[in-house]
């Protein structure tokens, strides 16, 4: 490394801050809350902020903090994002930090995501070593899953309250090394639209099925027929999910109820691919039901849009990766990754990045035996400490 990049935040530098950053994580992940109920995890990061010397904004979309720190004379400005909900899952790791409360846990890593966040705000507070603005957000309501905390703030007047020219935000990636950092250009993570379909017919006795127009049928006639939807009707060159999730009809073994429901899940990285998975569906479910003498009705609802890296802050991103760990823990390009994240909202807004952060062996995100690995914490601290100097050069 070249005398110039020394000055800029190394591992070392947050080695002091493990045991807080520690301990604040594992505090998050015993008292999650879910979204649009992010109160008390609010009040925790808009106290630290404060105490460090930063400009608060609390209430921005909901839950939200935004905390402002400026330094220097320089013009430029740079976001940072960390999302703070929780998921409705029971968590079942045994861990002595393993949630309190019934029904929800951090099953996403959001808790380290806040927790890394809040290390590099305490550093930059003390350091001081950038030139111009800094925002840190902290969003509620990732989970949501639609009119989610991303689309609050923007409404709430996030850009136009904290201007920036670029914004970042980690999410932790199971099952990657832990510390290793994944960057992508371009469609980074999926679209994720949801679609649930009631089926109706007549519900009748078990014994005289020739009487009724069974829901039953009609939905596993379903189950198999949007099989083809993806692997029949989509370029096989492109990616696309179609998934059903759940299936719910009749309650007892000799009564054909009056309907049945189906709920499902839909991903995709192209504008043409989701139109035409829409089209496909919509027209398959409807006249697949009308051939058996049932009526449908289908509500499918446009979720989080895809997620796309712009070019140069995502190079840029990189090479401040690349300095702090390393060319061999920096995989690039990262596989496009079929989740979905509001985090899509902001770069349809600003240019930015959205990047991976290795969180080692072990459960998958949306698990109940999920765990953040607080051995990345100072790492995603130093990262983002790094960056912002990198970003606003002293």
């Amino acid at each position: 490394m070249n005398d110039r990049l020394r000055c800029f935040c190394e591992l070392a530098d947050l080695a002091g801050s493990a045991g807080f950053l520690r301990t604040t994580r594992r505090h998050l992940h015993q008292h999650p809350e879910l979204s649009f109920q992010e109160a008390r995890t609010a009040e925790l990061v808009a106290g630290n902020l404060k105490e460090w010397g930063w400009e608060v904004a609390t209430g921005v979309g909901g839950h939200g903090v935004v905390g402002t720190l400026r330094n220097g004379e320089g013009a430029r400005a740079i976001a940072l994002r960390a999302d703070m909900d929780a998921l409705p899952i029971t968590e079942l790791t045994g861990k002595p930090w393993a949630s309190t409360v019934s029904g929800a846990m951090h099953a996403c890593g959001h808790d380290g995501h806040t927790t890394m966040l809040l290390g590099a705000a305490q550093h930059l507070a003390t350091t001081r070593n950038f030139s111009g603005t800094v925002h840190v957000v902290f969003q509620p309501a990732e989970e949501a899953g639609k009119d989610s905390g991303a689309q609050r703030m923007i409404e709430d007047g996030l850009f136009e309250r904290f201007p920036c020219d670029a914004i970042f935000g980690i999410h932790n990636h199971p099952g990657v090394a832990a510390g290793t950092f994944g960057f992508g250009t371009g469609a980074f993570m999926s679209a994720s639209d949801t679609a649930k379909i009631t089926v109706r017919g007549r519900g009748g006795h078990a014994a005289r099925p020739h009487l009724s127009v069974d829901p039953i049928l009609i939905a596993g006639s379903l189950i198999m027929a949007l099989q083809s939807v993806v692997s029949r009707n989509i370029d096989p060159t492109q990616t696309a999910i179609v998934t059903i999730g759940t299936v719910h009809a009749g309650k007892a073994a000799n009564v054909i109820p009056e309907s049945a429901m189906l709920e499902l899940s839909i991903r995709s990285f192209d504008a043409d691919v989701r139109e035409r998975l829409e089209q496909r569906i919509r027209a398959l479910v409807t006249a697949q039901v009308e051939s058996y003498g049932g009526e449908v009705t289908i509500e499918y609802d446009r979720g989080y849009p895809v997620l796309v890296n712009t070019s140069a802050e995502t190079e840029f991103a990189r090479d401040v990766a690349q300095e702090l760990v390393g060319a061999e823990r920096v995989i690039a390009p990262f596989p496009p990754v079929t989740g979905s994240e509001d985090f899509a909202y902001f770069l349809q807004r600003k240019p930015g990045c959205f990047l991976r952060l290795g969180n080692g062996e072990g459960a998958m995100v949306h698990n109940a035996h999920y765990d953040f690995n607080d051995e990345i914490l100072t790492l995603g601290a130093a990262y983002w400490t790094r960056l912002v100097e990198r970003y606003l050069p002293a």
